[in-house]
């Protein structure tokens, strides 16, 4: 089917493969501009299927023989594909094919590439056929022996999945390394490395008493910076074990990390291959997030191991089954690593916040898709917060919905059901309401399976009355969700809703529903399936304040029409973290937008002042939390809760109310800063990590408290912190402080920070990202990202060093981005176009960026269609790009998205 210019693949139009691959024997003679590939596979053909060709996929191959059962066999080239017209008869058959590639010329690092100074592959999606000739689709499971030769003194180390069954010495200096997987995987689960490595190793004893080796590979010079990563590897196999029952399956698990990679992380069976970013960690030179980032990445790639690698997808419109699932199961592992509930809070409302930053724009634009889509042009495209973070909440809402303990139940009759399949969401579901057949789950698992069939952010109002007489209060809960492209009607979806009340002086209320007869708990979870439905609650001693959407239940937006009196009473006084951080968010939102659209002064009052003096000096609560409640929301999320947005303005009203905070808590945010002072060995604890972050806000206020009052202590002492500090995160954080307030001694630390770490790509990545996120001050910002383009140490060919500079502005620095001249959007379109001839799949997460165009007001509306028309005329795009900025241009997809 196509679509204007982009050819789309439906849902609907699945087929079982006719052919399945059984058994592959692979060998590799690995050279960087020719790669010699023998393949030996032995193919069966499904009975109930009609007699048809064989067709395999390849792209960018020289073919250079295909052997059938031993003989010669007549082929063709048709739309990218290797077509055998006439299959040997019978019911299997084995097809030998030998080709060649040539990674060095491999830009695009998907398939086989060189990094640097060794080989390194990235099959999914569809990798594989870049390597060889393959029926390159998820539900062609087979087993894997590979066989890698290469030069011994250049590519000491040759990994491939599974087990290593023999190795040894070739002539000429060449050496050999054969490895065997005995579980039947997708191609695009395959991996190998060949590269001059070392490894951190440890060998661990898992419950059921077999031995395993662990391994981190990484360059010469890195091993340091590789215990982190081990640690986590290790909590990772314990605690899915412990929750799950689900044990490490190999005799071996390795974790290779690469500076060349599009992605965080691949889940490769048993041979996990990494960015970088997320496995190198020393204080030195990583942060307290970098650390959080790497436990959190290797958990979920370890976690990929069943969830996705043993029951994989049967398609790539399933692609949620594995994401969405593993991405619940890290979140899950992270708050139970972050300790007490506080701590787990923290880590929820970080996920949340990259859920609304991401996920919700994504909801509301040309790209909005269900959680499995229904078509796709270019499936890379469809790696996307809607598959992973939103199919995250998804199974959160079914755990919700059957409670932790049935959860279990259904994970385990999912893998008694599928294990060593290729199946579909539906499956999944199915499994965890027939574990809990007595469950909310079970009895509504039709209309919640509307999660996975409709786009868009379902809106939920909710309002309450009281009955001071009756002593009844009636919470009334409505649903609605704007229409999305190809879906102008939505059916009601399936709303877990966690709630609480509280009194006026704060005291959680027992709650007991009309027809109930004792009061309950404090907190229940009510089910909205209807377009409006209400609950009354007896026994009732005064009007309510209703805590709603605790721990941010389900994915929704909330309008729960609550005064500011009321918000203050949930920041004082929530039992739920999560609401106590929304409320605080929500008096700063209201603020915010009123400023922004025209309806009030950018001015602070006094009770939303005083409220955060009192969260800064309140002693119950952590310093990480405390940081995330004096946290402004972005400009971003400000953004896009207005109907027509000037970037300008919002940024100029985001900035004042800073400044505001920081002149008016002046005094308090230097007692804080002070009492946060530690002499401590570093950790990456949360404990440790909560006051650094809070220590780092408070600096930052104060200098730019001092950007206006002229003095020049504060900046004075981010300096010094600068200079004496003994890890990344407070030598960071300080240099971020002077570069957000424009101080004079930002220079010469941006100097200083790169003079200290102009070998170490990953911190370089962080100082090319200060400088691209830095407070726009008449156009300079701008000006030094484009000088920094020609800077030496930067390069488009590093996904890492792209994103850095690149992403940073566009997405993260609006003000910067969005100019009145029009330059930020010819910038944008140059550099898509730049990118998308070396590497699509990067360029085409940049076309996002201008995903919510349509929302800008003039003249930067115009100007930004006119640069996405610009990319979409040109010839040669990829189909990644193509269709970004072909759905950015359709004017009934948007409107339909856009539709009040």
């Amino acid at each position: 089917m196509r679509e204007g210019t982009v050819t789309l693949v439906r849902r609907e139009d699945y087929l079982a493969p006719a052919f399945r691959i059984r058994s592959v024997d692979l060998c590799f003679d690995l050279e960087p501009a020719k790669t010699l590939v023998s393949s030996k596979l032995l193919i069966e053909r499904d009975a109930q299927a009609a007699p048809q060709p064989l067709r395999l996929h390849g792209e960018g191959l020289t073919l250079l023989r295909v052997l059938a059962n031993g003989e010669s066999v007549s082929f063709r080239h048709e739309d990218g594909m290797l077509v055998i017209d006439h299959p040997p008869e019978g019911e299997s058959f084995l097809l030998e094919i030998r080709n060649s590639c040539c990674p060095e010329k491999n830009t695009e690092l998907s398939g086989l590439y060189t990094s640097g100074n060794g080989f390194f592959t990235q099959c999914e999606a569809e990798g594989f056929r870049r390597i060889t000739y393959f029926l390159d689709r998820p539900d062609v499971m087979a087993v894997y022996t590979v066989t890698l030769r290469a030069d011994k003194a250049k590519y000491p180390v040759l990994l491939s999945n599974g087990n290593l069954v023999e190795q040894g010495e070739l002539a000429a200096g060449r050496h050999y390394a054969k490895w065997h997987d005995p579980f039947p995987k997708p191609s695009y689960l395959f991996a190998l490395v060949a590269a001059d490595l070392v490894a951190r190793e440890q060998k661990i004893r898992t419950r059921s008493g077999r031995e395993h080796l662990l391994q981190v590979f990484v360059r010469r010079g890195d091993l340091d910076k590789t215990e982190h990563a081990m640690n986590s590897l290790i909590a990772s196999v314990v605690w899915d074990e412990a929750r799950f029952g689900l044990p490490l399956d190999l005799e071996r698990f390795m974790i290779v990390a690469v500076e060349d990679f599009n992605m965080g992380a691949m889940e490769n069976k048993g041979l996990n291959i990494f960015n970088t970013k997320f496995v190198l960690a020393s204080p030195a030179t990583a942060t307290d997030i970098d650390f959080f980032g790497v436990e959190s990445v290797v958990a979920h790639e370890y976690f990929h191991n069943w969830t996705g690698n043993r029951i994989t997808c049967r398609d790539w419109f399933q692609l949620s089954l594995k994401e969405g699932l593993t991405v619940y199961r890290d979140q899950e592992f992270s708050m139970d690593m972050s300790g007490g509930a506080s701590a787990r809070a923290v880590r929820r409302i970080e996920d949340v916040r990259q859920l609304r930053a991401a996920q919700f724009p994504e909801d509301a634009g040309p790209m909005a898709h269900p959680v499995r889509p229904d078509s796709y042009a270019e499936i890379n495209n469809f790696y996307t917060a809607t598959v992973y973070d939103k199919g995250a909440e998804v199974v959160r809402m079914m755990a919700t919905l059957v409670g932790r303990e049935g959860f279990r139940q259904g994970m385990s009759l999912y893998f008694a059901r599928h294990d060593g399949q290729a199946v579909t969401c539906d499956d999944f579901a199915q499994a965890i309401a027939d574990a809990n057949p007595d469950s909310a789950l079970s009895v509504r698992l039709d209309a919640f399976k509307r999660w996975y069939a409709q786009a868009g952010t379902p809106a939920v109002t909710a309002r309450g009355s009281y009955d001071a007489e009756g002593r009844r209060y009636t919470l009334t809960l409505q649903q609605r969700c704007a229409p999305s492209p190809g879906q102008p009607v939505k059916q009601p979806f399936v709303i877990p809703v966690a709630m609480g009340l509280l009194a006026g002086d704060g005291t959680s209320l027992a709650l007991q529903l009309e027809g109930e007869d004792n009061p309950g708990a404090t907190s229940r979870v009510l089910v909205l399936e209807q377009p409006q439905q209400s609950w009354v609650f007896v026994n009732v001693d005064a009007a309510p304040v209703p805590s709603l959407l605790r721990g941010f239940s389900a994915p929704v937006t909330l309008d729960d029409g609550l005064t500011d009196a009321e918000r203050l009473v949930l920041l004082a006084h929530d039992s739920d973290a999560f609401n106590r951080w929304e409320s605080g968010q929500k008096l700063a939102l209201s603020r915010l937008c009123a400023a922004a659209s025209g309806q009030a002064p950018a001015q602070l009052d006094d009770a939303f002042v005083e409220a955060m003096r009192a969260v800064l000096h309140h002693p119950g609560l952590d310093a990480s939390f405390k940081e995330l409640v004096l946290q402004l929301p972005s400009e971003g999320y400000v953004a896009e809760q207005l109907a027509v947005v000037d970037p300008q303005q919002v940024h100029a009203v985001r900035e004042s109310m800073r400044r505001q905070l920081a002149e008016r808590l002046h005094a308090d945010w230097a007692a804080i800063y002070e009492q946060l002072a530690t002499h401590e060995a570093y950790e990456p604890s949360v404990a440790q990590a909560g006051r650094r972050a809070l220590a780092n806000l408070a600096l930052s206020m104060l200098c730019l408290h001092a950007q206006r009052s002229g003095d020049p202590v504060w900046p004075g002492r981010a300096y010094q912190r600068f200079k004496d500090a003994t890890n990344m995160t407070e030598r960071l954080g300080a240099l971020s402080a002077l570069v957000e307030s424009h101080a004079e001694l930002a220079e010469p630390a941006l100097a200083k920070f790169h003079a200290l770490f102009r070998n170490d790509a990953l911190v370089l990545d962080k100082w090319f990202a200060l400088q691209a996120r830095a407070p726009e001050q008449e156009g300079r910002v701008f000006a030094r990202v484009k000088a920094l383009m020609k800077h030496p140490d930067f390069s488009l060919r590093n996904p890492n060093r792209a994103r850095s500079l690149l992403f940073s502005l566009t997405m993260f620095n609006p003000a910067a981005f969005h100019r009145a001249d029009a330059a930020g959007y010819v910038f944008w379109a140059e550099r898509v176009m730049e990118i998308d001839a070396m590497n699509p799949q990067l360029a085409a997460r940049l076309a996002r960026v201008m995903d919510r165009w349509r929302k800008l007001a003039e003249p930067y509306r115009g100007a930004a269609r006119e640069a996405i028309a610009r990319v979409a005329a040109k010839p040669d795009l990829s189909s990644d790009v193509r269709e970004i900025v072909t759905r950015a241009l359709a004017d009934d997809a948007v409107e339909a998205a856009a539709a009040p």
